[in-house]
């Protein structure tokens, strides 16, 4: 257990997304960890979720966190929060991030996340803020990333025409 100032540290302390085959397709890191440590994790995580079998929960103890995960189709989705968080919450943010997936891509895939990678951390981004929840409205999040979808659409459209292109005096983006 972490405290600071006094309270308990309750933030998500990182999310993978990996494959059956054990390939990691995204992964979000709320806590500072250096990268041979953050490879090492994923390699025992990874391993060990894909080694149990389908029935068995859904939650692990693993070293002084609480592991959290859930397959979705092809795709994996685990959470490490501290030991003392309620894993049925942390399964519902990992469902609504699902969820948010889904209404955005249409039924998400696994090439979703291949292909638009850089979208699945906005739409993770605009949910989750630090390791915690920042927006809980499906709506209001995926209106948001409607008009960073806009935004930038009209970015390209004025930086194919010429305009806004940074030293050419034209205007800047």
């Amino acid at each position: 257990m972490s405290e600071k100032n006094g309270a308990m540290d309750s933030r998500m302390r990182f999310m993978l997304l990996f494959s059956r085959q054990g390939k990691l397709r995204l992964q979000k890191w709320y806590v500072a960890v250096a990268e041979r440590d953050k490879r090492k994790i994923v390699r025992e995580l990874v391993q060990g979720i894909l080694a149990r079998r389908p029935k068995m929960c859904s939650f692990l103890e693993w070293r002084d966190l609480k592991v959290v995960y859930k397959r979705y189709a092809s795709l994996y989705f685990c959470c490490a929060v501290s030991a003392q968080e309620n894993e049925l919450l942390t399964l519902e943010v990992v469902h609504r991030y699902v969820e948010l997936l889904d209404k955005y891509f249409g039924s998400v895939c696994e090439l979703d996340i291949i292909f638009n990678f850089e979208k699945a951390y906005y739409i993770l981004d605009e949910f989750l803020l630090g390791g915690e929840v920042q927006e809980t409205s499906k709506k209001d999040v995926l209106k948001a990333i409607e008009l960073a979808d806009q935004l930038q659409e009209v970015t390209s459209a004025l930086v194919g025409e010429g305009r806004g292109v940074v030293g050419e005096g034209r205007g800047v983006i």
